[in-house]
């Protein structure tokens, strides 16, 4: 048996002739850039998500970018975030030629660790980035309070965890502005890359809408320089389909992930040698599915060769990449040991019960 770790054809298939209907529509209207879909998804996201307003943008980096240059980041600025992420979170600040100043994260989410936010405070700061890791959300009433106090921006990297929620709101849309990802392999998938930015103030939505065609509001005048940052009109309309299944998907992702659970409880191989993601009571969508181990590589080797697919994110902390000078080893030692143990399992919402099933005994049978 062979199970792998995204079967994107089990999602797209059964959505195939909607899909089509909504791309040939594009088609027969030939509105291919900033087409009446972009408007209708991005109006739809604002609903869904609680947002006041809500950009359609190119890619979830090119979202982080926008929401940094409507807030004015510049070089000498430093903005702080998670040194266990994605590279991005930490790439768009660079471009800006500002500083990325990286903390620590809680072992236990994965996440933004807030104790560790006052520390990295310093004059030069002008914002916040805290990532909603693999899907949950981060600790935001403590990041806030901090942010408001120091006056302090927050944008949320939300990439991976649309739809996740917790009693401030949904990820996304609880900061100043909020970035998603519709990466073909994010819980809300584009055919090709995509993503939004979500935001309150509307003065800065309006700049935002600005920047992403270069600066001007109307392709005559250009009252700054901006970039090409707009998401494809048949991108928008796949989105519009998928929208309406995010919730089935989620609730599939959680069901699958309590099942792992059960399975590895009783299979006796929870302890200091293996440990699955706690499932907290809200905000979590699990766009990924971390377990932990310190045998990761002997376990992912073990896993890739009886036909499981599973993958590494992120086989390294942020801080110890070349191109962010002055830190070392042990700086940040919680990131340092999940980038070490963390593995990724299947979790996908189409995961057939044999196939989660045959994944849970082929780890069982490695601890045993």
């Amino acid at each position: 048996m062979r199970v792998p770790l995204y079967d994107l054809k089990a999602q797209n298939e059964p959505l195939k002739a909607q899909m089509m209907a909504a791309v040939e529509n594009v088609m027969t209207h030939q509105r291919f850039v900033m087409g009446e879909e972009i408007d209708v998804f991005e109006s739809e996201m604002a609903d869904y998500c609680g947002a006041e307003h809500a950009i359609a943008v190119s890619s979830g980096t090119d979202a982080l970018l926008l929401a940094l240059m409507a807030y004015d980041v510049r070089p000498g600025d430093e903005i702080i975030t998670s040194a266990f992420t994605f590279f991005a979170t930490a790439g768009v600040i660079h471009r800006l030629g500002a500083k990325p100043v990286f903390v620590d994260i809680d072992a236990d989410t994965f996440n933004l660790a807030p104790e560790r936010l006052e520390e990295a405070i310093t004059q030069n700061t002008k914002g916040i980035i805290p990532v909603h890791m693999y899907g949950r959300c981060a600790q935001m009433a403590e990041i806030l309070e901090i942010a408001e106090r120091r006056r302090l921006f927050v944008v949320e990297d939300a990439a991976q965890a649309v739809g996740a929620r917790m009693s401030l709101g949904m990820a996304g849309a609880i900061g100043d502005a909020g970035c998603l990802s519709f990466y073909p392999t994010k819980n809300l998938s584009a055919l090709g890359d995509a993503g939004m930015v979500l935001v309150k103030d509307e003065a800065r939505a309006e700049r935002m809408r600005r920047l992403r065609i270069h600066g001007s509001p109307d392709n005559s005048e250009y009252l700054e320089v901006g970039g090409n940052f707009r998401m494809d009109t048949m991108q928008a309309a796949v989105l519009s389909v998928k929208l309406k299944r995010l919730e089935e998907w989620s609730a599939k992702r959680r069901q699958n992930t309590r099942k792992y659970q059960e399975r590895f409880e009783a299979g006796g191989i929870v302890g200091e040698r293996f440990a699955p993601p706690s499932i907290p009571a809200a905000g979590h969508v699990f766009h990924q599915y971390a377990v932990r181990t310190t045998e990761r590589d002997a376990l992912q080797e073990h896993l890739l060769c009886n036909g499981v697919g599973c993958a590494v994110y992120y086989s390294s902390p942020l801080h110890l990449h070349p191109c962010f000078d002055g830190y070392r080893q042990g700086d940040f030692p919680e990131s340092e040991a999940a980038a070490t143990q963390v593995l990724s399992l299947p979790v996908y919402p189409e995961l057939p019960d044999v196939d989660l099933d045959f994944v849970a005994d082929t780890v069982i049978r490695f601890f045993e």
